[in-house]
């Protein structure tokens, strides 16, 4: 009776396995930036980030050969889901046909992202850690900052093609008169960064500084 009453016993559920997997990832992800914000790159360790999101230190190593490596996910993560709670796929930068309007706002937005606790721990770590990890440097230009400095290129071409701006302009190198010097302003804290700082940037980087 008892193997009958075992043979037509519902089954088990299958654990989804891929759903566990995805849910331990996250954990690490949030372990990892939360650590980072609260006592700094120098001191999160593997031990820390597996302890806080509750999973074996194994689990880590499996995916990631670094914290830095988890760090840099974590945060590519959390700019993939701050995207999404916004609606998009990606982030852009809009093209209204006004170039001056549209870089004010994506770089108010930027002002917004660098003030965010969220998103200020995590980022000048790794900014300042890829200064002497040169592999996780090249990493973090290629994954985070190149990505977003081809969205300004793409939106100067857009400009030049529109007569907006110089058709012999670099968009490489113009793009760095408003994208440089906020970030040294804010890696180097020298002074606060705000909608206005970033819209004079802009209004130099367009107009120059020579009389019109």
């Amino acid at each position: 009776m008892a193997a009958q009453k075992s043979a037509h016993a519902p089954d088990k559920p299958i654990p989804d396995a891929t759903r566990r997997s995805q849910r331990s990832r996250q954990a690490i992800y949030d372990a990892a930036l939360a650590l980072v914000g609260e006592v700094g790159y120098p001191k999160t360790t593997i031990e820390g980030i597996a302890a806080r999101a509750g999973v074996g230190k194994q689990t880590i190593y499996r995916w990631w050969s670094s914290k830095a490596d988890v760090l840099l996910e974590a945060f590519l993560d959390l700019g993939d889901r701050a995207a999404a709670a916004e609606g998009q796929a990606t982030y852009a930068i809009p093209d209204t046909g006004d170039l001056a309007a549209d870089l004010k706002a994506v770089l108010r937005g930027t002002v917004d992202e660098l003030r965010d606790p969220k998103f200020e721990g995590p980022s000048r770590a790794l900014a300042a850690e890829g200064l002497v990890d040169e592999q996780l440097g090249r990493r973090f230009v290629a994954k985070l900052l190149e990505p977003s400095l081809q969205l300004y290129v793409d939106r100067l071409r857009s400009a030049q093609a529109a007569g907006q701006v110089r058709p012999d302009i670099d968009p490489r190198i113009g793009l760095e008169l408003f994208v440089s010097p906020l970030a040294q302003r804010w890696l180097q804290q020298t002074a606060p960064i705000s909608y206005e700082y970033t819209d004079t940037l802009v209004d130099y980087a367009l107009h120059g500084l020579a009389p019109r």
